[in-house]
């Protein structure tokens, strides 16, 4: 199957590639383009980002983690491709010279894209939009004061990425069905030679040609942000087939906003909920805008983060906090259940083969959410808790609670002994000292790497402590508290 996409303001076309070729490889080995660099290989670092643009507008993505046919339609740019076709250089390159911001370069052309990018889109919240590139030599001092220095210069007219290219279809492919929208399908022997298995892959154009084609192989591997399956292939040297890349299925990039409640599809990035929930929940927002990096947000989708079913995955407590209903379908069947009822055990979801995440439902009008994420750094890291608080209160007594946390034990879950032992109650200290102590019945956390069990169950009762002071307005963040 061939990927089209214009790269650098010229349009390629790529064919006879493993499906899971990444982006990252096929630059530096394929085209001679080095500048993008392989440090961590697993989307942290930040030193392969590159600005990948459609009609969204452009945005940053690890190149590492990125499958070529991701890029179908598409424009790329890479550090070789910010400078001006004469060697004019960019704002942000002038400015990192003039303020000193790179020594050993390794990182440096990372920080170029991002910057770069972030210079386009106007955004100038420099420390977010950096905090997915790791420099280890000069410091990000003279870095934001570059990002600094830039921001008001005009953006270059070479940044224009032209018309993206058409797209034509390949009738030597094989259609899974006439009646579906299927981009194509079929066993490229040339690949499938090359990545030692019966390349079998699809790009299927809509969510009917999915289920359709996903009925038929329900043993294969779905990918939509790839910042999961990226690492499958980059760390542990899996190899996947059949596989359907679902960055074609529009259809489940949608959000459906109504006064009762947010309907969004499987493909929608953790970029774009942020964007949604911002106004409504902004502790919500906050723990997004740490989740992972820019970068990781643009590429990972809500789908994704829920149907992989990790117990540290951070988008599942707020929402079971907030009551959402999670959308699943089989073919021509959908069926639909509370989120927290979709994770059996560790490992275990409840998901039948052929069957993938549609979309998931979030009530509106909760305004008692708060989330608290605990990590070893403030961004960019996994958590060892992830605490959802949605407690309601009438005449100074508790009249509903839904608290969900994840890293706590196998699955996601609620804290169902602690939400009885608040019902009903008076809002008041004592009230929450005394339910914290059920904690330990809802869970048995375990002790790894993060933090131990202990350490675990005793952040989860200080965060309830914590809700209850901050719905007291006492400020508990110690980042807003100065002396």
């Amino acid at each position: 199957m061939e990927t089209t996409f214009l790269l650098n303001g010229e349009t390629v076309r790529v064919a006879d590639e493993a499906p899971t070729r990444t982006l990252l490889d096929w630059l530096r080995e394929r085209r001679g383009l080095t500048g993008t660099k392989e440090g961590c290989n697993e989307g942290d670092c930040g030193a392969c980002t590159v600005i990948v643009s459609d009609a969204d507008g452009p945005r940053t993505l690890n190149a590492c983690i990125l499958f070529l046919p991701q890029l179908q339609g598409k424009a790329v740019r890479t550090v070789e491709g910010i400078s001006g076709p004469d060697g004019s250089l960019h704002p942000v390159q002038a400015a990192m010279v003039a303020h000193h911001g790179s020594q050993c370069g390794f990182c440096t052309p990372g920080f170029i894209a991002a910057m770069a990018c972030a210079h386009t889109r106007g955004e100038t919240d420099h420390a977010d939009q950096l905090a997915g590139n790791l420099c280890r030599c000069t410091g990000y001092a003279p870095i934001l004061r570059a990002a600094e220095a830039a921001a008001e210069a005009p953006v270059p007219d070479w940044m224009a990425e032209p018309a993206l290219p058409h797209i034509q279809e390949d009738t030597s492919f094989t259609a899974v069905r006439e009646d579906t929208s299927l981009n194509a399908v079929r066993e490229d022997t040339t690949a499938g030679a090359e990545a030692g298995v019966d390349a079998l892959w699809a790009q299927p154009r809509s969510s009917d040609a999915l289920a359709a084609w996903y009925a038929e192989h329900p043993d294969a591997t779905l990918v939509a942000g790839a910042t999961d399956v990226g690492l499958w292939v980059t760390k542990q040297l899996r190899e996947l087939a059949p596989i359907a890349f679902l960055n074609r299925c529009d259809d489940l990039k949608t959000i459906e906003t109504t006064d009762t409640h947010w309907r969004l599809g499987a493909m929608v990035t953790i970029s774009a909920l942020l964007e949604t929930v911002r106004a409504e929940h902004p502790s919500f927002a906050e723990m997004l805008r740490r989740y992972g990096s820019v970068q990781v947000r643009n590429a990972a989708t809500l789908g994704g983060n829920i149907a992989n079913g990790s117990p540290i995955g951070d988008s599942p407590p707020p929402l079971i906090a907030l009551g959402a209903t999670l959308h699943l379908r089989k073919g021509d069947s959908r069926r639909e259940m509370p989120l927290e009822d979709f994770f059996l055990a560790y490992g275990n979801q409840d998901r039948a083969p052929g069957e993938f995440v549609e979309a998931i439902t979030i009530p509106r009008g909760h305004d008692g959410l708060r989330v608290y994420k605990l990590s070893k750094r403030m961004d960019q890291d996994i958590s060892a808790v992830c605490g959802a608080f949605n407690i309601t209160l009438a005449e100074g007594r508790v009249t509903g609670a839904r608290i969900a946390f994840g890293g706590m034990a196998g699955t996601p879950h609620r804290a169902k002994a602690v939400e009885t032992a608040l019902i009903s109650a008076p809002w008041s200290l004592e009230t929450v000292t005394a339910a914290a102590e059920w904690m330990g019945d809802d869970y048995a956390p375990m002790s790894d790497m993060r933090a131990s069990a202990a350490y675990r169950l005793r952040t989860a009762q200080n965060m309830l402590v914590r809700y209850f002071h901050e719905t007291e307005g006492t400020r508990t963040d110690l980042r807003e508290v100065a002396s």
